[in-house]
């Protein structure tokens, strides 16, 4: 059986018809999971096509991953200006498809969930919310308010309509996009932590430090992780006389923005900007060579790049948004966009040696939840349910 599966990612797609991410967590090795259950994958994505590989993008289709590639849209004028166009590749593709899943929000997934016949089986995996993607502060748009209802109403109905429905948080965002009493739910992280992306012990304390590295991984193709926020924090904790540095994993359209927010306020030598990093292991140097890991996220589902450093042994501060609170303790969290509160945590947990060290051996051991031989058994459970659904309902068709 093939599975038709949507996401909200871009993708390039060369001559050869092969997709290509500059994110490695969306590499061929992520769509492959799907081939625990399916014989097939057909990936509905947006795709700009391209005559080589972009340097150091990952090969994100291969064999038994089959892309099915959408007009590359941005944004939501961008999904209006080829909307019959999108929409027609949708349709194409349903034409072929047997089980459906989708990764939402998004707009791929939710015209594909209203060109499906009634009653047809499909599966949703929830890895985000509308409700902080459009947070004040997290998206700038005269339009954000409404947005905010709109996606939530939608990611709200596709969910209780759902057959199975996978969260990437435990408890939050089920919450507010419960599934239908029926149907089949579970959670676990898309994240992939092999036993090698853990270090063998937690961090000593470090007494004598006077200056210390902060990291943070995110995208800046919108503000949904707060890189502002941060500035402004370390731009207080400078001016107390903290000795900080600031290195930034991740790449988008308001990159020059925030370096620019960084020159005005004094920190161009404070802060770097790394740009988005071709492989686990570059992410990882950068993450051992730091003494702090810091995302004020506006908006999150349950975030990757947190789990990533907690199994580095990193100290971490967040934000109490999406899944966040499953991850760390109260006292390390702050509201979103409460740059004061952020810079009195960091303040705080740089200054005292022993509490970095307590986070850091509590981080490491929350961590290990997270190891891909136990999120695996849930993938497949919650695939497979899927997949029995869809046959049983595919014979009634044939009757």
């Amino acid at each position: 059986m093939n599975v038709l599966v949507t996401a909200t990612a871009r993708f390039a797609i060369t001559s050869d018809g092969i997709l290509w991410t500059p994110n490695q967590s969306l590499n061929y090795q992520f769509w492959s999971r799907y081939l625990d259950v399916y014989d097939e994958v057909h990936l509905l994505v947006r795709a700009k096509p391209h005559e080589s590989p972009p340097p150091g993008w990952n090969k994100a289709s291969g064999p038994g991953i089959k892309p099915l590639p959408i007009p590359d849209y941005q944004g939501a004028l961008g999904f209006a200006q080829n909307y019959t166009r999108v929409k027609k590749a949708v349709r194409a593709a349903l034409v072929n498809a047997q089980a459906i899943h989708m990764r939402l929000p998004c707009d791929i997934g939710g015209l594909v969930w209203r060109c499906l016949e009634p009653q047809r089986p499909y599966g949703v995996e929830v890895v985000g919310d509308p409700y902080d993607v459009f947070a004040p502060g997290a998206y700038r748009h005269p339009l954000r308010p409404i947005f905010r209802r709109w996606f939530m109403r939608t990611l709200q109905r596709h969910c209780a309509q759902a057959t199975a429905a996978a969260y990437v948080t435990e408890h939050s965002l089920q919450r507010r996009y419960p599934p239908a009493k029926e149907a089949f739910s579970t959670h676990f992280s898309s994240i992939d932590l092999p036993k090698s992306a853990f270090v063998t012990a937690p961090r000593s304390p470090q007494p004598n430090a006077k200056q210390f590295t902060l990291v943070s991984v995110g995208t800046l193709a919108q503000l949904y992780k707060a890189p502002d926020v941060l500035i402004n924090a370390i731009d207080i904790c400078v001016e107390a006389g903290l000795d900080l540095r600031l290195i930034w994993v991740g790449d988008g359209n308001y990159r020059k923005e925030m370096q620019a927010l960084a020159e005005a306020k004094g920190l161009g030598q404070r802060v770097h900007f790394c740009g988005q990093l071709p492989s686990r292991d570059a992410v990882i140097q950068q993450l051992d060579r730091a003494d702090l890991f810091v995302l004020p996220s506006h908006q999150e589902g349950l975030p990757k790049a947190f789990i990533e450093a907690m199994a580095r042994g990193l100290p971490c501060i967040g934000s109490t948004v999406g899944g966040i609170p499953e991850l760390l303790e109260p006292e390390n969290m702050v509201p979103p966009g409460d740059v004061a509160a952020l810079a009195e945590k960091i303040r705080a947990v740089v200054t005292d040696p022993e509490r970095m060290a307590r986070m850091s051996a509590r981080n490491l051991e929350k961590a290990q939840e997270y190891i891909d031989e136990v999120l695996r058994a849930r993938r497949i459970k919650f695939y497979s349910y899927v997949r029995e659904k869809t046959e049983a309902w595919l014979l009634t068709q044939k009757r």
